[in-house]
């Protein structure tokens, strides 16, 4: 069994801040990953009022173009291997057609069949459809919305993956909401709370300082100086 250097309880703390906040603690603990680990396109939520998503990553790589060209991972080893275990898990599922998207993965079935296995949502560059009968709750941050499955299939499961620019691997911890999504180093997890801490109120004193009566730039070098760095 894999050891974790945190708990469950410590991934459902992160469920408090949104990702770019996640993002902000992580340039204070790891700021050698300032320019990696997090999607860079626009991506579209489910529902932009869901709260963020935490989890380990369960991987895997899908196309929809054609039909499988040879031997496919069986769906129900997939459900074994995403189901939530000790931690929540989330479906980090990138689709490897040239036009990623052309058939939904995701629709009224799938989540549904996801959420009562535990599975927390779903990062993914490629498509998902039947907006309006979705399992409830279950947050998908996706490429785009498409109304066929097409050809949809597994090609490859536990599998390293790329979304948008985000490499993430079998156990990764994400974090997701409208923003886009993040992988947390696990030694970062339990780090990630004083560090937001630090930027709120370093950010406090600025945004403070700008609801002052007469606020001019001079304040604002002050304010800047009394915070530290920051973004």
């Amino acid at each position: 069994m894999t050891q974790f250097a945190f708990t469950a309880a410590d991934l459902d703390i992160l469920k408090q801040w949104d990702t770019p906040t996640i993002c902000n603690g992580l340039e204070l603990i790891v700021p050698e990953r300032r320019a990696i680990g997090f999607t860079v396109e626009p991506m579209v939520a489910v529902d932009r009022k869901f709260p963020p998503i935490v989890g380990l990553a369960r991987t895997g790589l899908v196309r929809a173009k054609e039909p499988p060209r040879g031997p496919i991972p069986p769906r129900e080893a997939w459900y074994d291997y995403v189901a939530a275990g000790d931690f929540p898990t989330i479906a980090v599922i990138q689709d490897i057609d040239d036009r990623p998207g052309f058939g939904a993965f995701w629709g009224e079935v799938q989540t549904t069949i996801h959420k009562a296995l535990g599975v927390s949502g779903c990062v993914t560059n490629g498509s998902f459809r039947d907006l309006d009968m979705l399992a409830p709750g279950f947050q998908i941050i996706g490429g785009r919305i498409g109304p066929s499955h097409a050809h949809i299939h597994m090609v490859q499961m536990n599998c390293d993956v790329n979304i948008f620019g985000m490499l993430a691997r079998h156990d990764d911890v994400i974090h997701a909401d409208f923003h886009g999504a993040v992988v947390i180093p696990a030694d970062a997890v339990k780090k990630l709370p004083e560090a937001i801490d630090l930027c709120t109120r370093r950010e406090k004193v600025i945004l403070d300082m700008t609801k002052s009566p007469g606020f001019n730039s001079q304040m604002l070098r002050a304010a800047l100086k009394a915070a530290g760095e920051i973004h």
